[in-house]
């Protein structure tokens, strides 16, 4: 007779039933099957359940033609799998893995139901993403075996399995799926029973701003992914994902997360509900943020919001010739990009000293370019030839467009606009690069508002494609539309976005960097967990916590504060953890330590 599982040394876990055969399901089929295990695949629908086995077969061939299995693997995989319309046939199954639909009543019922089937050793495990697995679990005649184990969809592909523990799983239990994952090639991490849990409690409240800032009409649905994947390096822009997503899962997932939280970031955005109840769910329907081609297609077609590239546009002004205005990383930066591009350049700063080791800093960029095949000595040489340094902005006077990229400080931006009005031609255009204070501000220290634009470059700028245009209540038409054709020609793609804090990709980024310091100020998870969490079930180029550090801490409270004092949302309120390693001078890479300590250089 078997024995309860606290009571039971650790065995391997070799028969896996599987419950629900969606897309979550068949995957989770696959990575079994192909690490050897049996796997019981079980499905109310006998068409499900079919299906199943006919992706399974395409998949493992698609292995086979890309060397990745032996036709003998294939086959022994293949007859690994057998699928049933019966619970009772996980009766063997050292673990019970549940995928059906996302709905308290639904798993409760699949979870008591397998108490009298399987054996009293066998672990059970939940699939949600969203709902308690505490609750599911008292619930159950015996907690102590059911946990949660959180695969990323598509589960071949993606490595992070959250293993998801409540107060009353038994350790042995814990034990056992983490080493399974682990045999599976997968990198498990361990997390507290919280709605979300880590990557989707991080995520979703990324996901949600977008929405929310869609619906309030701040920017295109275009320019919002295009800014995310472009901005900070992102697979999918967030539309796109909470329709690849589901947009009734993502509400689901997010009604979970606020009544857990009350944060009125998790809140979900009104738009969620009203597209869930149309039945416009996302890629899985055929409509949702876009229109697809047809209902699980993953290609995107034209529709009534498709803006139109070759609309009429108001008639732009010439620009020949740009000034930048500041020495440090990010005007060098700006500078190169424009000489690149053909124009005359006129570099500026407060001593000609200064802006001579701007020009220098450009000189090692463009041979850097040299050494790596991407640009010959030539057009470097032309490149840097184009570029003329000056301690004086009364060098300004015929530039066709004059560009700040000086410190983050209003005071000293409005005095340089002040300037720029005085010395610069009538009918130049006049740009700042901040990237979270007011551009009317700047307009309003000239006389000559309608012709002051922003122009949010990414560090560092010869690299980074994106340009969010931000255009204020007064600037005038001509002179936007000579912006974007302007990005285009220096090879930047340009986002539109209204005159307000955080403009797209800050609004967005630091939110979500600000609510993975609150995961670990309150002791949920460590840092190294959060950061491979975003990595492997997101898909983010970095960690937030490396990114914090790589950005400086300072910088990033100084953004979020701004955030803070714009929108007036206490969930955007900075987390005092990051205030107090700022207030300590622990400010990230920079001084070597900040989240994480760093080699000194």
């Amino acid at each position: 007779m078997a024995t309860p599982l606290s009571d039971t040394p650790l065995s391997p876990l070799k028969t896996i039933a599987v419950i629900g055969l969606g897309t979550m399901g068949t995957g989770i089929a696959e990575v079994l099957t192909r690490a050897g295990r049996e796997v019981v695949g079980i499905d109310i629908s006998e068409a499900a359940a079919t299906k199943a086995v006919t992706a399974l077969d395409a998949a493992t061939a698609r292995a086979v033609s890309r060397g990745r299995l032996t036709g003998q693997e294939r086959e022994d995989a293949l007859a690994r799998f057998r699928t049933f319309t019966d619970l009772r046939a996980a009766a063997e199954a050292d673990l019970v893995i549940e995928v059906v639909p996302e709905s308290y009543e639904i798993k409760q019922q699949v979870l008591s139901t397998l108490d009298g089937i399987v054996r009293p050793d066998a672990i059970l495990a939940t699939g949600t993403n969203a709902l308690s697995v505490t609750r599911l679990a008292a619930d159950s005649a015996h907690p102590e075996r059911v946990l949660g184990l959180h695969f990323f969809n598509p589960a071949p592909a993606m490595k992070l399995v959250e293993v998801v523990s409540s107060v009353l799983t038994a350790p042995a239990a814990v034990t056992a799926v983490t080493n399974l994952a682990l045999d599976l090639g997968k990198e498990p991490v361990a997390v507290g029973d919280r709605p979300g849990f880590v990557a989707d409690g991080l995520l979703f409240g990324y996901l949600n701003q977008a929405a929310a800032m869609y619906e309030a009409r701040y920017a295109s649905r275009e320019d919002i992914d295009a800014a995310m994947k472009l901005g900070c390096g992102l697979p999918m822009g967030p539309l796109a994902l909470l329709d690849l997503i589901g947009i009734d899962t993502a509400r689901t997932v997010l009604e979970a997360m606020y009544a857990a939280s009350h944060d009125r970031l998790h809140a979900p955005a009104p738009i969620l509900k009203q597209l869930s109840e149309a039945g416009l769910t996302g890629r899985k329907s055929g409509r949702g943020f876009y229109t697809y081609e047809a209902p699980g297609s993953p290609t995107v077609v034209r529709d009534a919001l498709t803006s139109l590239a070759d609309a009429v546009q108001t008639p732009g002004r010439q620009v020949r010739s740009v000034g930048v205005a500041g020495s440090g990383t990010m005007a060098s930066g700006i500078a190169e990009v424009f000489a690149k591009a053909g124009h005359e350049v006129v570099i500026a700063a407060r001593t000609e000293e200064k802006a001579q080791t701007a020009k220098a800093r450009i000189g090692k960029s463009l041979a850097r370019s040299v050494d790596k095949g991407r640009m010959t000595a030539e057009a470097a040489a032309q490149t840097l030839d184009r570029i003329r340094p000056t301690g004086s902005y009364d060098d300004f006077a015929d530039v066709d467009l004059a560009l700040e990229a000086v410190a983050e400080d209003l005071e000293i931006k409005q005095q340089l606009f002040a300037t720029f009005d005085k010395v610069c031609k009538p009918g130049a255009i006049l740009a700042t690069t901040t990237s979270s204070l007011p551009v009317v501000a700047c307009a309003r220290a000239t006389s000559r508002p309608q012709d002051v634009i922003g122009m949010h470059f990414f560090n560092p700028a010869p690299a980074m494609k994106l340009v969010e245009v931000v255009r204020t209540v007064l600037t005038a038409d001509d002179v936007h539309a000579t912006v974007r054709e302007l990005c285009a020609s220096i090879r930047k793609h340009p986002v539109d976005c209204g005159d307000r804090a955080g403009f797209i990709v800050n609004a967005l980024l630091f939110p979500y960097l600000n609510n993975a310091v609150k995961m670990v100020q309150e002791h949920y998870a460590s840092l190294d967990d959060i950061d491979a969490a975003m990595k492997l079930g997101g898909g983010y180029p970095m960690g937030p916590f490396e990114l914090l550090d790589v950005v400086g801490l300072d910088v990033s409270l100084a953004i979020e504060k701004v955030l803070h004092r714009e929108f007036r949302d206490p969930g955007l309120a900075p987390a005092p953890l990051l205030e107090h390693l700022v207030a300590a001078g622990c400010l990230g890479r920079k001084t070597g330590r900040g989240f994480r300590e760093y080699a000194k250089r």
